[in-house]
């Protein structure tokens, strides 16, 4: 109970309780190579890391159709290390390595080392969580995908499978840790 209270404390000290004001809007245009990974994902919720691994926890508590995406940083040491990140994380976690000539996905999501972004099955932001609120030791990340996944945060959507969502979605513990703020 008193880790649930400090969460929700936590949340309160943040401006849009731990969320960026950019909620519910499509994400800016970003592309690695020719391919834009947002488009390719519309029908499921998406979480865009700028990095761990939840994906099988996730998965083994039922919630399944969703898009993981890395994007490596643009950076020159970041790149001589890609193939270990690509290496620490699982086949079914596409990680994208930017090409330096290319503008950097990082500053065009608004985003930092660590990052998670949070779309719905429609392709809006439902949560962009930076540190310390991506560490996935804390429930923050987990729970933000769980919204996403179960709820309409963003209004209704023309991808969601109710029937599905409903028996599923009932069954879920969602701690709304981040709507009550």
């Amino acid at each position: 109970m008193w880790a649930g209270l400090g969460l929700v404390l936590a949340l309160c000290l943040l401006p849009g309780g731990g969320t960026e004001i950019q909620n519910c809007k499509e994400p800016p245009e970003w592309r690695i190579g020719e391919e834009n990974p947002m488009l390719n994902s519309r029908g499921s919720v998406t979480v865009v890391a700028l990095l761990q691994d939840l994906r099988v926890k996730l998965e083994n508590e039922g919630l399944v159709n969703i898009s993981y995406v890395i994007v490596n940083h643009q950076g020159t040491y970041s790149q001589r290390k890609f193939h270990l990140l690509k290496e620490s994380v699982s086949d079914s976690i596409t990680v994208y390595q930017q090409d330096e000539q290319q503008a950097d996905v990082w500053t065009t999501l608004n985003g930092n080392k660590d990052d998670f972004l949070i779309y719905d099955r429609c392709g809006r932001l439902v949560y962009h969580l930076g540190l310390p609120y991506s560490f996935l030791s804390f429930q923050y990340v987990e729970e933000s995908i769980k919204i996403a996944y179960c709820e309409n945060k963003c209004g209704n959507c023309s991808y969601t499978v109710f029937s599905y969502l409903i028996l599923f979605c009932k069954n879920v513990k969602i701690i709304n840790i981040i709507q009550l703020v």
